[in-house]
């Protein structure tokens, strides 16, 4: 996918008596966005979005190094070093064994020693990172303002974090003008440096600039146009947040300072082997216990009380990507973590008080949201013919941001309708659900439409499911109701054998659990979604039992 962006300038922080003005240029290919306030709060916004930024540029994929340029010396020196090597062999064999023996008598004077250079490597190394780092930042942040606050969004290197900074009005005053919308803006690595230097005795100023919008860009020389080849599976995993985030989950109220005692507990130590995971052990009503495997070290939480219904226990894997929030805890009023399984997406949402941070995590590191699962599968699969998409898209545009029963009142349709013709637009990056606020927000990701045949969600899954139903190899067994949810049970014959199949469903037309004996859900439970037999199982029972369209694998 080739995005196209083009800036009046770069983004820039300019200092003038004692005033910070944090400028950003937005992409003037885009319907103008713009907004200007003065930063009340200026401790809790330096820290959410330095935290931003580490999730901009973070990249946990392991990286070989890159020897090619040692072995091109190497090779081009070879003649000259053996040389070297023969002629001083037995002068540098006596060094080196009066060295050895010098070294053994010192003892632990040897580490003394060999601490500069180690010093001195490492800040090598941090050099070349630093100055190299602009060119790994592959998408700039998107920007979207709206009338109740205005939000940052980003999403990692490896594809495996997302980053959410929302901005209540309220967190600036003396704001100017403003129009609503949604932009990229220009971002550096020398901008996070000038974050830095946000003060609470300096007056600090956020400008999305709405300048370029009104330049003339005929035979101007300050544009500046970035021209991006990003792979489909970015955005792709892009898109898969928003469904994760509209699934039930357990809700974890943590005190800041107890999330800061896991993450020092991890920095402390480095494991050697597994498993390496977080395990939540939540009663109703108790307080909030984590055991830190492999160690099996056991933190329980006293002023955390989990309140949920049942208990549970879930597992986290990939969690050294929570040290994101370390720098952000100490200003942060309250943490809330929805765990939406184990193996599955975890968000952590940082309120500092009308400035909040969420951070989404896929399943594990080397799991990337890309892969992580088709969590869109998960949701309402009613079909929703265009028109009725396009009303309940346009009563979105005009409140910017509401919730499905809003929605659903002022266009006159059911509630699964109006979720499953959002759920439509969230997976086309026109629409996002706020996992804070509990609302969809019209969130046009791209300036162009989506290609919906290279970023579709319909997985190979889905594909089996619709040929299974087609062929008749499903047998529906009986459905059970209970407390607004329905069991479903069936079996599904598959290259002659008949897979055992469960299926259940809440109130709200969301796949919510569920068991097959194939294959594919034996090795991943629901971490990468549904198996084909179980969406098979659901679809026969939307179509022919309950008289619903199902959408289609196009």
């Amino acid at each position: 996918m080739k995005l196209h962006h083009r800036y009046l300038g770069e983004s820039r922080a300019v200092t003038e008596g004692g005033t910070t003005r944090l400028g950003f240029a937005p992409d003037t290919l885009r319907a103008p966005t713009f907004f200007n306030g003065r930063v009340a709060r200026h401790l809790p916004f330096r820290e959410a979005i330095s935290a931003l930024h580490h999730v901009v540029v973070s990249d946990l994929r392991f990286k070989p190094k890159d020897r090619s340029a040692y072995f091109a010396w190497l090779q081009a020196n070879e003649q000259q070093l053996l040389a070297e090597a023969l002629a001083g062999r037995d002068e540098l064999e006596a060094e080196i064994e009066s060295l050895r023996r010098e070294l053994t008598d010192i003892g632990i004077r040897y580490q003394t020693v060999m601490r500069p250079f180690y010093k001195a490597r490492q800040l090598y190394f941090d050099r070349l990172y630093k100055e190299d780092l602009d060119a790994w930042i592959v998408l700039d942040p998107v920007i979207t303002v709206h009338p109740d606050e205005i939000f940052f969004e980003c999403f990692s290197l490896d594809e495996s974090t997302y980053g959410r900074l929302s901005c209540d009005h309220d967190v600036f005053e003396r704001m100017g003008e403003m129009a609503f919308g949604t932009t990229n803006i220009d971002y550096s690595h020398a901008l996070y440096d000038e974050f830095q230097k946000i003060r609470s005795d300096r007056d600090t100023e956020l400008a999305i600039d709405p300048t370029g919008f009104s330049v003339q860009t005929s035979g101007t020389e300050e544009y500046r146009e970035d021209k991006i080849d990003l792979p489909d599976s970015w955005m792709r995993g892009f898109l898969q947040v928003s469904s994760a985030m509209t699934q039930p989950a357990c809700v974890v109220d943590l005190h800041p300072v107890d999330l800061h005692a896991i993450l020092t507990r991890l920095a402390a130590r480095r494991e050697r082997h597994g498993p390496r995971s977080l395990r939540f052990l939540l009663e109703p009503d108790r307080p909030v216990s984590v055991l830190i495997e492999p160690w099996n070290e056991r933190l329980t939480f006293r002023r955390s009380i989990y309140r949920g219904p049942a208990s549970a226990e879930i597992r986290l894997w990939g969690r050294r990507r929570l040290a994101i929030l370390a720098r952000a805890l100490p200003l942060a009023r309250s943490v809330r973590l929805h765990l939406l399984g184990t193996g599955l997406p975890s968000f952590a949402v940082v309120d500092y008080g009308g400035l909040r941070f969420t951070l989404g995590l896929s399943g594990w590191t080397a799991n990337d949201w890309s892969r992580a699962g088709q969590f869109d599968l998960l949701a309402p699969r009613t079909d929703v013919d265009a028109g009725t998409a396009a009303r309940v898209f346009a009563a979105l545009g005009r409140h910017l941001f509401a919730d499905a029963g809003t929605l659903a009142a002022e266009t006159g349709l059911d509630r699964a309708t109006v979720e499953s013709a959002l759920g439509g637009y969230v997976q086309a990056g026109r629409a996002m659900f706020d996992l804070d606020k509990r609302v969809f927000r019209l969130r046009e990701l791209t300036r162009e439409p989506l290609d919906a045949g290279a970023l579709r969600f319909a997985s190979e899954q889905e594909a089996k499911a619709d040929r299974f139903v087609a062929a008749g190899l499903v047998t529906l067994g009986p459905i059970t109701r209970a407390e607004g949810r329905r069991s479903l049970t069936g079996s599904v014959l598959d290259d002659g054998r008949a897979m055992a199949t469960a299926v259940e469903i809440d109130a709200d037309d969301r796949m919510v659990g569920g068991h097959c004996t194939c294959g594919f859900y034996i090795r991943n439970r629901l971490m990468r979604g549904p198996c084909e037999h179980m969406l098979a199982l659901r679809r026969i029972v939307h179509t022919q039992v309950e008289g619903k369209p199902m959408r289609s694998q196009a």
